[in-house]
């Protein structure tokens, strides 16, 4: 069922950290050029990319240690956020210009030692962030979820369906978790009854998170491509009925920031 997410630090940051070694083997067998090819992801090349995760990553694990180190980190960014070209410039810097083979190398180490470092955090304390604080438990869940969101446009530009596991179920947990936010976030009244959720996990197992509010069936990819932005809903296999249902799934975001719409159909996809 839907409740049973992984609810420790250690299970999440294995997965977290298994993403990031499948990813970082896809870029493997990039050539050096291909690390500035563009994306459908924003046009953001690979660079960029592994450039955000290792940023964040980082960022994630100073919040888990220094407090402090991470609001003053914070004070920093505001001068940057003026333009997304800023704050690409901004990311480009703090990493010291790496690229290619050498940033992937850089940021599997980060990574890495992200991963040691929630492994035995208590998964109730409270880490600042960008937004609210949240739990060290929720703080790694997404890092998952952008390793693996972000992931996308990668195996997506290497024309790579990419095999994934039931660890996903957290990144799925999140994107229903994340109902009312999605509403609020855009300053739109939350709906009292949210649709239930039927998921077909990667294993073929059911999870299934009741509501009251329509219902939203098909593959735990697909939903978690929706509610991460990485799919246009027409792209996938959802089964969407009911009005609370459809208006959801129009604008899911269950990541941090500030409104961003989905993909227009056919935008996110393989490439040929």
């Amino acid at each position: 069922m839907g409740s049973e997410v992984l609810a420790n630090c250690a299970d999440v940051a294995a997965a977290f950290l298994a993403e990031s070694k499948a990813l970082a083997t896809l870029t493997s067998a990039f050539a050096a050029d291909d690390f500035a090819a563009p994306t459908a992801f924003k046009g953001w090349a690979a660079d960029d990319i592994i450039g955000h995760l290792h940023l964040w990553n980082w960022a994630a694990g100073v919040s888990l240690d220094d407090a402090g180190a991470f609001r003053a980190f914070l004070l920093r960014c505001r001068d940057h956020l003026g333009t997304p070209q800023a704050w690409r410039a901004f990311e480009l810097e703090w990493r010291s210009g790496l690229s290619g083979a050498a940033l992937v190398d850089a940021w599997l180490t980060q990574a890495k030692a992200i991963a040691a470092a929630f492994r035995t955090a208590a998964p109730k304390a409270r880490l600042p962030w960008v937004g609210p604080e949240m739990s060290a438990l929720s703080s790694i869940t997404a890092r998952l979820m952008e390793s693996w969101a972000h992931g996308q446009a990668l195996y997506d530009l290497r024309g790579v369906v990419r095999q994934d596991g039931d660890h996903i179920r957290s990144i799925a947990h999140l994107g229903v978790s994340t109902f009312g936010w999605t509403y609020a976030n855009r300053r739109l009244p939350v709906p009292e009854h949210r649709p239930t959720v039927r998921l077909t996990a990667p294993s073929g197992a059911l999870w299934e998170w009741p509501g009251a509010g329509g219902s939203i069936n098909g593959t735990a990819t697909a939903f978690c491509q929706v509610v991460t932005q990485t799919r246009a809903l027409a792209d996938t296999d959802l089964c969407v009925e009911g009005a609370i249902a459809a208006e959801w799934m129009a604008m899911a975001q269950c990541f941090a920031g500030p409104p961003n719409d989905p993909p227009a159909p056919g935008v996110r996809g393989m490439r040929s």
